[in-house]
């Protein structure tokens, strides 16, 4: 209870450090929101009254506490444009970015752990020799020119699956997964050859422990040795990275919006800036800080529920 509640208080003061620095850089960003939405032949009497309309009156400190007030009480506001609700927008876009990263997370982890292990386990072997190489070479392709590529090859020359695009989750979810497999795909391949690295690495590590050798010596197999002995073990470093890259595919998620022209929250961030929509772009990026150091603190609980030992160590 006191870890969880240590882990708790640093998530919170953080997250209250990361919003004073979002606002901070953002509120110093040139560009006035209110003469943008009000027009070239505006007035300075209807630009002051669009900014006395927006909020953005008042010192920075002022304008932080109203803008924090009114995200702790769930109160996004609307948009400057198009008067829609920030929260309506932001939750819209959520059904695309957030089951493309779900999916390209599991398809990394569903790839990159077998192999990781067969890697490990057939390291002087031509098998582990093979999975390497091809680890290291998804390493070097970025996700837009998988993307790309993807697109070209499977879209376009064998229409297997579409280039662009969303369909809505109520016009059916098979369609929908289908329109996300493909930025799915591109975001994972990456992911899954650096976490087929760290498996392999971490798993190797652990097959030369002593307490693995003595399993072997009893008769146990390579694979049987491992499973029962030493994944435990070698979970905690890939956990680390697991959380590392969960973080990285929201990241990656945000670019491919424009590859793949879907109506996720990249491209929503990007029109945000375009349109000098200052309190959406604070909300998405806050709402970022938020899913990164929530997977910061699963990890760390994560820790405890794989080696127990961890609870009565130093904090």
């Amino acid at each position: 209870m006191v870890f969880l509640l240590k882990r708790i208080g640093i998530f919170v003061v953080t997250l209250l450090l990361a919003s004073v620095v979002v606002f901070a850089v953002l509120a110093v960003l040139p560009g006035d929101p209110a003469q943008v939405a009000a027009g070239t032949q505006a007035t300075p009497q209807q630009v002051a009254a669009l900014r006395q309309e927006y909020g953005l009156t008042g010192s920075v400190p002022e304008r932080y506490v109203r803008w924090l007030g009114d995200l702790v009480s769930g109160d996004l506001g609307t948009t400057f444009v198009s008067k829609r609700s920030i929260a309506s927008a932001i939750g819209t876009r959520l059904q695309v970015t957030l089951p493309l990263v779900v999916m390209a997370m599991v398809l990394a982890v569903v790839v990159a752990i077998p192999l990781g292990i067969l890697a490990a386990v057939g390291h002087r072997r031509a098998s582990g020799t093979v999975i390497s190489g091809l680890s290291q070479l998804g390493i070097a392709v970025p996700a837009f020119w998988a993307g790309l590529m993807l697109i070209t090859l499977v879209a376009v020359r064998w229409g297997w699956l579409p280039a662009g695009g969303f369909t809505p989750w109520g016009d059916g979810w098979s369609e929908a997964v289908r329109s996300l497999l493909l930025p799915a795909i591109s975001l994972a391949i990456v992911q899954a050859a650096i976490l087929t690295r760290y498996v392999r690495s971490a798993v190797l590590e652990v097959m030369r422990e002593d307490y693995i050798r003595t399993a072997r010596a009893k008769g146990l197999t390579r694979l049987t040795a491992l499973r029962r002995h030493g994944l435990r073990n070698a979970a905690i470093p890939v956990v680390t990275v697991l959380g590392l890259q969960l973080t990285a595919l929201l990241v990656g998620a945000l670019r491919l919006d424009n590859v793949f022209t879907r109506p996720g929250r990249g491209k929503q961030l990007l029109d945000g800036i375009n349109s000098h929509e200052s309190i959406l772009v604070l909300d998405i990026v806050m709402l970022l800080v938020v899913v990164a150091l929530v997977v910061n603190l699963l990890v760390d609980l994560l820790y405890l529920a794989i080696d127990p030992r961890l609870r009565s160590g130093p904090r």
